[in-house]
């Protein structure tokens, strides 16, 4: 057996009680470590000896440390970002609003301006900007930190010329409409529980929203209607039990709410537009 292969089997032996996703985290890492693409590795494992980086990756992962930090990457539908401490590592779950946004524009030229509340690391906004090469877009974000890793992600895409990143509050300052509004704001509730890592290693800013997860919701609610453009679309992200909480508070202002599944079939997003 290769010594690839039994490392790998070791790394999932060890990682096994911190991490449900045990046998994925190793081949992550260790394609991390070997400058590999994971299908590469599954494939054909290189016959060489482990880099030793790979086994300190480990540590890291067993102490909650999220993979996306370790790797300094996370892939998000189509394109990859890279991410770090201070910025908010991306879920497939949010892959809903871009899937979303597609189809709401279906058979149209697709929306012209995009904005992005809460941009983070630009997940949404830089996704959204690569499926409709012909848009540009604003990214807002309260963390200056978060803003840095967006703009850097945008100049290694190709996008800096089609995107302007504004350190704000939500939509505070921005006076212009746009044809999609993207936003993954924080949702869950002060003292829930949370996976492994997560309350430990990413941003509290972008996770918790006061008592009942509402807070980022409420001061939204006033914005989006002056925000969006007639036949846009407005994709917020929720909790999988918020839906009708959010939809009291941003169906408003002629706004009506549709809710969207992810792939568990979990409510995740909240689909705004007027009638």
């Amino acid at each position: 057996m290769k010594a690839i292969t039994r490392a790998l089997a070791e790394a999932a032996r060890q990682l096994d009680p911190s991490s449900d996703t045990a046998r994925l985290d190793s081949e992550l890492l260790m394609a991390e470590a070997l400058h590999i693409d994971r299908d590469k590795l599954i494939l054909s494992p290189p016959n060489r000896d482990v880099p030793g980086r790979f086994w300190a990756m480990i540590e890291r992962r067993k102490a909650g440390e999220p993979i996306a930090y370790i790797t300094g990457r996370r892939a998000f539908w189509n394109i990859e970002l890279h991410v770090g401490p201070g910025v908010l590592v991306p879920r497939p779950d949010s892959e809903v609003l871009i899937a979303s946004a597609i189809e709401h524009f279906e058979g149209t030229e697709g929306p012209a301006r995009i904005l992005d509340l809460g941009t983070g690391p630009g997940t949404l906004l830089l996704a959204a900007l690569d499926v409709w090469p012909e848009a540009t877009g604003v990214g807002t974000d309260l963390s200056r930190q978060a803003l840095s890793y967006a703009s850097a992600n945008a100049r290694r895409l190709g996008f800096e010329s089609r995107v302007k990143w504004v350190q704000s509050n939500w939509a505070d300052g921005l006076m212009e409409q746009f044809d999609l509004i993207l936003c993954n704001p924080p949702y869950v509730a002060e003292g829930s529980k949370l996976g492994p890592g997560v309350r430990e290693y990413e941003p509290d800013e972008a996770l918790f929203a006061g008592s009942e997860g509402l807070d980022a919701y409420r001061a939204l609610a006033p914005q989006l209607p002056h925000l969006l453009a007639r036949d846009g679309l407005a994709a917020v992200e929720i909790g999988h039990d918020q839906a009708s909480a959010v939809t009291a508070l941003l169906a408003r202002d002629g706004l009506h709410a549709a809710v969207t599944q992810d792939l568990a079939g979990r409510d995740r997003a909240l689909l705004l537009t007027y009638v």
